[in-house]
């Protein structure tokens, strides 16, 4: 069953160095590529977009993310090109949700509202911490005060949808310094927050230096402890936790089903397992039954791109793997994430709806047992993680693989 409108991902590779922690498709140094890689990531975008109008397919799209990488590196006219682009090749809403990822400290007042009026209107701000050692620690190179100054000019150039993000259960971080980092960003009234448990990825500084005893092995009971915190507080506060590791404001007016009106529509679009569109180096697509990448190096992917070249629908010349989904695989897929909601879950009704088949009758065994497990609870048309469930949610994730 094909769910409109789509999304579409766009990956922006560049930063001015890697953090500590992140395994990210990104690339310190190749800022000279900039301008030729804002080009390319233009004529993909009308690459795929005929590509689809050609095939009759409906190039409707109601979310749009600049993720990365530090997308906010790119000076503001190239940001309004690559948009411009957008709207030329995709019916882009006047309603969409089009989000920018941006470091402290990268944008000026004057890009701001370029971008505004090129039609950007929310914007996720890497703040991860308030403490200057655990931002030491992770390489970042903002100070939280930096952090305020952003949102100050973010809301001065007209921007009313701000998220925040935060990492939580670094190595001797205690408690208390964690929930000062929560409470000052609370202080800034954001409307969204995504909190995020360090994770120590292959490949990256942070978990060599655990692995040769230079820093502290962090504690997931700690974490844990500092997650249930963390959900009492912004409950407190009026956020709404509507996925794992995210909370929005709710204004009353009407929103998406259960999701509050500053929910993440762009991230909802992957929990839900609808088709959403990736463009740039890296970048992941899933639509029409297939899941895709496109080839890692931005040199290599402006290469492509210029060369052109006929690939199967929806993608372009960049692509580099593409992977068949089997209807078992995608109702699978759509199990584990859909758990993911916390309000939301799983609806009975829409599993139904987009494969004909009922979930009960497929998942039956595995759904009593994990509800006898206390992992998940059964509210009217959904199936949902207990609290118990949000702290042990990869049991049942792999219920699923």
């Amino acid at each position: 069953m094909r769910f409109v409108p789509l999304s579409i991902y766009i990956h922006i590779p560049f930063c001015t160095s890697r953090c500590a922690y992140c395994d990210f498709n990104t690339y310190a140094g190749l800022d000279g590529l900039i301008p030729a890689y804002a080009g390319a990531v233009g004529l993909e975008l009308q690459q795929v977009g005929r590509s689809l109008q050609d095939a009759g397919e409906d190039p409707g799209v109601h979310t749009v993310f600049f993720g990365g990488g530090t997308p906010s590196l790119l000076p503001a006219a190239s940001m309004e090109s690559i948009l411009n682009a957008l709207r030329t090749s995709f019916d882009v809403g006047e309603e969409s949700e089009i989000t920018l990822e941006a470091n402290p400290g990268s944008l000026g007042r004057q890009d701001l509202l370029r971008l505004r009026r090129a039609g950007v209107n929310r914007l996720s701000i890497g703040a991860q911490s308030a403490d200057p050692n655990e931002l030491r620690l992770l390489e970042r190179s903002h100070s939280f005060a930096d952090v305020a100054a952003a949102v100050g000019l973010a809301r001065r150039a007209g921007f009313h949808n701000l998220s925040l993000d935060l990492i939580y259960g670094l190595p001797r971080q205690p408690l208390p310094l964690w929930l000062d980092t929560l409470e000052r960003a609370v202080a800034l009234g954001p409307e969204h927050l995504s909190l995020y448990a360090l994770s120590l990825e292959h490949g990256t500084p942070l978990r060599a230096w655990v692995e040769r005893g230079l820093v502290e092995l962090p504690d997931p009971d700690l974490a844990a402890e500092m997650y249930e915190a963390a959900c009492a507080r912004l409950e407190q506060q009026g956020f709404v936790q509507y996925e794992i590791s995210n909370w929005a404001r709710d204004d009353g007016r009407a929103g998406d089903g259960d999701l509050p009106r500053f929910a993440s529509r762009h991230n909802v679009q992957y929990w839900r397992n609808r088709p959403y569109l990736g463009i740039g180096a890296g970048a992941h697509g899933f639509v029409f039954g297939w899941r895709y990448s496109n080839v890692l190096s931005p040199a290599a992917y402006i290469d492509r791109i210029r060369a052109g070249g006929s690939t199967a629908l929806p993608c372009s010349p960049a692509v580099a793997q593409r992977i068949p989904v089997a209807p078992a695989v995608e109702m699978d897929e759509t199990m584990m994430l859909g758990f993911r909601l916390t309000r939301e879950g799983i609806r009975p009704s829409y599993f139904r709806a987009r494969f004909g088949l009922e979930a009960e009758g497929r998942y039956g065994p595995r759904l009593r047992q994990l509800e006898a497990d206390g992992l998940i609870e059964r509210r009217a048309d959904a199936l949902r993680l207990t609290p118990r469930g949000r702290l042990l949610g990869n049991r049942v994730f792999q219920a699923f693989i």
